[in-house]
């Protein structure tokens, strides 16, 4: 569907987020004549009445009959595709679509890389997008990683390669890509999808859109879904490019210094390889472009070491949000006295092999903070009793908290290991919040460089 398409229709649009707003100014430039209606919740809505995009805001959850009185809703990435709402209107007739759906129906010969995965794509997005940057390519780096693709539906100048980041709301709409990098798959956002089989089949949906696809090694259930694709690169092990003790190596040969590369983590390295992998599947220079690594600037909010306050070390690592990712981020630090921030909205994810894993190698201190910090204390306590552990309702407490037991010459972490919803925006928010408490300048460590076209 173009947005041409939605002429003539009864259109409304669901959420005035970013991705919302991006959508509203998209279908005021094509069809000016269309007037579309805005459906968000009430904390949205004056700022949107004020804006001026919608010929109507209407504030109250929309029901069945609603959406049903609708040709087409695009609705934003966040509201679930599953919601019983949505599946009966659809049954009535109502098409759903979103803004990244009617960005890749307008650019159909777009050369797209899209990038998904649990943890590492903003990461890997940034990498490919910074790597082909360095080659002397013309890229468009946008979508999940914190520009809609929609804000770039007309750029006056056309990218030779867009780098497009897509979270597993996303991903069954991305059509024509070139090549498709899967970083790896966890279990997350089960409150959106359902179930962790329903949220890997969506995260998988971008192989059957990617005519070539990136996967990892280390991943037997991704090896085994793609393992018919006639143009797969895999990444991680002595087939591609994979992390030695010292380098970066492609095919067991070592090409790039890991002591150059200013991301942490053995994770990071996997990400970089990733990125790599992404290049040579474009039928770039990777060899080349392996030498730009060591000028990319890692992403704010993942494992970002602050600086120094109060005799602690601040490490922000907002996006942490699943107990995985957690242990990631434990892993890099090991050796240090780590005072670990833990907690906020809370979907269910299982935090047991989490405890397991701490309960023979605990932190200094975990203090779990927000909706999911009971239960997350709970299974601290049965499966690593030894854990010093400390429970509080809010991040400010958390930080107050770890104020007072960190020793000296410690770090702060935060890398929840949950989403953010219970108290902030998003992670970023969240991210900047900490950095305030913690007596930095949120503005100056908050930004995504390499957003939009250059």
């Amino acid at each position: 569907m173009r947005i041409v398409d939605l002429a003539g229709q009864h259109v409304a649009v669901w959420g005035y987020g970013r991705e919302g707003r991006a959508v509203l100014a998209a279908l005021r430039a094509r069809v000016p004549s269309l007037e579309p209606v805005l459906l968000c919740p009430p904390h949205e809505a004056e700022r949107a009445r004020a804006d001026g995009l919608a010929s109507r805001v209407e504030s109250a959850p929309p029901s069945v009959a609603d959406l049903s009185a609708y040709d087409v809703v695009v609705k934003s990435p966040g509201i679930s595709a599953y919601r019983p709402e949505i599946l009966e209107a659809r049954r009535n007739g109502t098409r759903f679509t979103s803004s990244t759906a009617l960005w890749f129906a307008e650019h159909p010969l777009a050369r797209v890389v899209a990038v998904t995965g649990t943890k590492g794509k903003s990461t890997t997005s940034a990498l490919v997008a910074h790597l082909l940057r360095g080659l002397g390519r013309r890229v468009a780096l946008a979508g999940n990683i914190g520009m809609p693709l929609l804000e770039l539906l007309d750029p006056p100048q056309a990218p030779e390669w867009w780098v497009v980041e897509l979270s597993s709301f996303q991903t069954r709409e991305a059509t024509g890509v070139e090549v498709g990098v899967i970083t790896n798959v966890y279990e997350e956002h089960l409150d959106w999808h359902g179930d962790r089989a329903r949220y890997v089949a969506d995260k998988l949906a971008l192989v059957d859109a990617s005519r070539a696809i990136v996967v990892p090694a280390s991943s037997e259930e991704i090896l085994h879904t793609t393992a018919l694709h006639p143009r797969r690169h895999v990444f991680g092990d002595e087939r591609g490019w994979q992390p030695t003790t010292g380098a970066l190596a492609h095919a067991g040969l070592p090409v790039f210094d890991r002591a150059l590369l200013a991301l942490p983590g053995p994770h990071n390295a996997l990400n970089a390889c990733a990125a790599l992998a992404a290049i040579d599947a474009l039928g770039e220079d990777a060899h080349a472009a392996a030498a730009h690594l060591a000028t990319f600037r890692p992403l704010p909010h993942r494992l970002q070491t602050l600086g120094t306050s109060a005799g602690f070390t601040w490490v922000d690592d907002s996006i942490a949000t699943t107990p995985q990712a957690t242990l990631e981020a434990l892993h890099t630090l090991e050796g240090r006295d780590i005072t670990l921030l833990v907690g906020g909205h809370d979907r269910g994810l299982d935090w047991r092999p989490f405890a397991e894993e701490v309960a023979s190698r605990p932190p200094h201190t975990i203090i779990a903070n927000g909706a999911s910090a009971a239960r997350i204390a709970a299974v601290l306590r049965e499966h690593a009793p030894a854990c010093a552990l400390r429970v509080v309702a809010t991040l400010a407490e958390a930080v107050a908290a770890a104020r007072r037991v960190t020793p000296a010459g410690g770090i702060v972490l935060l890398s929840p290991g949950a989403p953010s919803f219970d108290q902030f925006h998003d992670y970023a928010e969240r991210g900047r919040v900490f950095a305030m408490l913690g007596g930095f300048d949120p503005d100056v460590i908050g930004q995504i460089e390499g957003l939009g076209i250059a």
